[in-house]
C-alpha cells in the first residue's frame, strides 16, 4: 500500500498507463539573425496560444466556465508583454537560440514563484514551466502525449501532470490518477475534482514501483494507492465505489433545503471564491451567499492595476448574481509573498510577518485602497456586499480603514452615487493578536470571519508550507480550538456574525464542535456545501454540548482526533 496527498476524493479501479512527456535537452545556440528568430519565437508563441485557447474552450464546454479560467491563465502569461519581451531581449541581447532565452526566463520566474512558499503562486510556478514547455516543444517539433486517446478503464501514473494536460483527460476513459509530485492546491489538482477524477499526489518514487498494465485502485479520499491486490481487495473497493457514488448522489437531496440543527438553529453556508465565474457553481450546489471574495486575483496575471470601474464591474457581477445573498468581499491581501511586478514590492525577508494585506493598503491609501473601497461602496448598492479587512493586528488598523469607508461615503454622497448606507465592516481573525483581542474588536467591528489557516500558522508558529513542520500545523490543535471559541464566545456576546472561512469550516470533525461553539456561518468551496448541509442538519446544538466539552480537555492534537473520529463513527 502506497500512501499520498488526496487531491480529488472517489475510488478508481483499473489498469496503471505511465504518461510522460519527453525530456527536453535545451542547448544554447548562437544565432546569426536575431530578428528571424524573434518571429519564430513570435510564431510558436501564436501557435501556443492558438491551441491553449481551443483547449479553454473545450473545457469549458464539458466542464465549466471557471475551470476553463486556469488556461486562460496560461493565455494572460503567454501575451504578457513583460515576459515575452524579456525572452525577445534575451534572444536579440545574446544572440542566442528562442528555446534557451525561454529556458532561461522563464525558469527565473518560476524559481522566484516557487521560493515563495504560498500556494498560489507555487501554481504561479507549475502555470509558467507547463506554457515554458508547450512553446519550447512547438520551436522543436516534438508532439506532446495525446492524453485524450488512453484506452478505458485507464489509471494514469506520472511524475506529474500539468494543467494543461490535464485539462486534455477524458474522463470516461480515465478512471484516476496517481502522481509522485503536485499537491491538494495544485491545478491539476483542482482540474481533476471538476473532472470528477480520484486522484492522488506526491508518492515519492512511485513510479519505480509500478509497472504499465498492473492493477490498480486508489482511494482518493483517503490518499491510498494499491498495486495488484487480490480478488478479494478489489471486490471491497468495487463496493466501497458504489457506496460513494451513491452517497454523492444522495447529497443532491440537500438542495433547497435550509441548514437548520435538528433544534432549531439556522446556520449560513456559504462558500469562497476568488473570481466572480466561480458564483456559477456557489449556485449549483446552493451556497446560502458568498463568505469570502478573494479580491487578489484580480489583481493578478496582469502587468498593469485594475481600475476602480473594473473593481466595480467584478463586484457588481457577483452582488447581482447572489441576489440579496450576503457577499463577504475582503480587501486586497497581498504583500512581500505575492509577486505582483506593477505594485513595486521588495521582497520580504519574512513575508509572512511582513508587508502586506492590511499594513500595505493602510501604506497605499490613494493609489491601491480607496480606488477598492469606492469600488465596493458602489457596488453595494446592487446587494449585500460586506467589507472584510484582512491580517488585522490592532484596533487601530480597524479604525482607520473604517475612517476612510466613512470618509468615501461623503465622496459618493457628494456626487450623488448611490451606495448601502449601512455597509457592514468587519475583520479577518487570523492573527493571534487579533484573537487575544476579540473582546475589544467585537465591540467594534460589524462580523468576525476566522481565518483558520493562517490563524493555525500564527499561532503555532509553524509555516503551513514548510514538510518538516507540518505535523504541528492541525486546526485541532488545543491552542487553535481554544482561540477559535474564544473568538466565537466574545463575537456572540456582543451580537454580531462569527463565521469562518478557513478549511477547517469543512471538516466533518471540526464540524461538530464549531456548532457546539456557537458559529454562525460556515464558508468553505462550493463542492462541499452539501456533504455539509448534511452534516449540520443531523445534529442538536444542545447534544453538542458534552460532547465540546470533552474535546477541549483533552492536551493533545491525537486525543482531540481520535476522540473526535470515534465520536463520528457511532453516529
Amino acid at each position: 500500500m502506497f500512501k499520498g496527498t488526496s487531491a480529488s476524493a472517489g475510488i478508481g479501479i483499473g489498469k496503471a498507463v505511465s504518461v510522460e512527456e519527453a525530456e527536453l535537452k535545451i542547448r544554447r545556440e548562437a544565432i546569426t539573425d536575431p530578428a528571424a528568430e524573434k518571429i519564430r519565437f513570435q510564431s510558436a508563441v501564436k501557435q501556443a496560444m492558438e491551441e491553449t485557447d481551443a483547449l479553454a474552450k473545450d473545457l469549458a464546454t464539458r466542464v465549466g466556465e471557471k475551470e476553463a479560467e486556469i488556461l486562460n491563465g496560461h493565455l494572460l502569461l503567454l501575451s504578457d508583454p513583460m515576459l515575452t519581451g524579456e525572452i525577445e531581449n534575451t534572444i536579440t541581447g545574446e544572440n542566442v537560440n528562442s528555446e534557451f532565452a525561454i529556458e532561461q526566463v522563464c525558469n527565473t520566474y518560476a524559481d522566484m514563484f516557487a521560493s515563495m512558499g504560498d500556494e498560489l503562486m507555487q501554481q504561479r510556478a507549475t502555470d509558467m514551466r507547463d506554457i515554458k514547455t508547450r512553446v519550447q516543444k512547438i520551436l522543436m517539433g516534438i508532439s506532446s502525449v495525446d492524453i485524450s486517446a488512453l484506452p478505458e478503464g485507464t489509471v494514469i501514473i506520472a511524475k506529474d501532470l500539468t494543467p494543461s494536460m490535464t485539462a486534455g483527460i477524458n474522463p470516461d476513459k480515465v478512471v484516476g490518477i496517481v502522481t509522485e509530485l503536485g499537491g491538494k492546491t495544485s491545478h491539476s489538482a483542482i482540474l481533476a475534482r471538476a473532472l470528477e477524477i480520484p486522484a492522488v499526489v506526491a508518492i515519492e518514487g512511485f513510479l519505480n514501483q509500478v509497472s504499465d498494465g498492473d492493477d490498480m485502485i486508489l482511494d482518493g479520499s483517503q490518499g491510498i494507492v494499491l498495486v495488484n491486490p487480490e480478488d478479494s481487495v478489489k471486490s471491497e473497493y468495487a463496493a466501497k465505489r458504489e457506496a460513494f457514488l451513491k452517497e454523492k448522489k444522495e447529497l443532491e437531496q440537500y438542495i433547497g433545503k435550509p441548514t437548520v440543527t435538528k433544534d432549531g438553529a439556522s446556520i449560513e453556508l456559504v462558500a469562497n471564491i476568488g473570481k466572480p465565474e466561480d458564483v456559477e457553481k456557489v449556485l449549483h450546489y446552493d451556497g446560502e451567499g458568498i463568505g469570502l471574495f478573494r479580491t487578489e486575483f484580480l489583481f493578478m496575471d496582469r502587468t498593469s492595476m485594475p481600475t476602480e470601474d473594473e473593481q466595480f464591474e467584478a463586484y457588481q457581477k457577483v452582488a447581482v448574481a447572489m441576489n440579496g445573498k450576503p457577499v463577504i468581499i475582503r480587501t486586497l491581501d497581498i504583500g512581500g509573498d505575492k509577486e505582483i511586478p506593477y505594485m513595486g514590492l521588495k521582497k520580504d525577508e519574512n513575508p509572512f510577518l511582513g508587508y502586506r494585506a492590511i499594513r500595505f493598503c493602510l501604506d497605499r491609501k490613494e493609489d491601491v485602497y480607496k480606488p477598492q473601497l469606492r469600488a465596493l461602496l458602489r457596488a453595494s448598492a446592487f446587494g449585500n456586499i460586506r467589507i472584510m479587512v484582512p491580517m488585522v493586528t490592532c484596533l487601530e488598523e480597524y479604525r482607520e480603514a473604517k475612517a476612510l469607508v466613512e470618509a468615501l461615503k461623503k465622496e459618493l454622497d457628494e456626487k450623488g452615487l448611490a451606495y448601502n448606507k449601512d455597509i457592514q465592516v468587519g475583520i479577518m481573525v487570523e492573527t493571534a493578536a487579533a484573537s487575544l483581542m476579540a473582546d475589544v474588536f467585537a465591540k467594534e467591528v460589524d462580523f468576525f470571519s476566522i481565518g483558520t489557516n493562517d490563524l493555525t500558522q500564527y499561532t503555532m508558529s509553524v509555516d503551513r508550507g514548510n514538510d518538516k513542520v507540518s505535523y504541528l500545523y492541525s486546526p485541532l490543535n488545543p491552542a487553535v480550538l481554544r482561540s477559535i471559541r474564544h473568538v466565537i464566545e466574545c463575537g456572540r456576546r456582543e451580537g454580531i456574525m462569527v463565521g469562518m472561512c478557513g478549511e477547517a469550516a469543512s471538516d466533518p470533525l471540526l464540524i461538530p464542535l464549531l456548532l457546539a461553539f456557537g458559529l454562525n456561518e460556515f464558508s468553505m468551496s462550493a463542492s462541499a456545501i452539501l456533504n455539509a448541509r448534511k452534516l449540520i442538519t443531523g445534529y442538536s446544538i444542545k447534544e453538542l454540548q458534552a460532547v465540546a466539552e470533552k474535546a477541549m480537555s483533552f492536551s493533545t492534537v491525537k486525543e482531540v482526533e481520535d476522540y473526535m473520529k470515534e465520536f463520528i463513527s457511532r453516529i
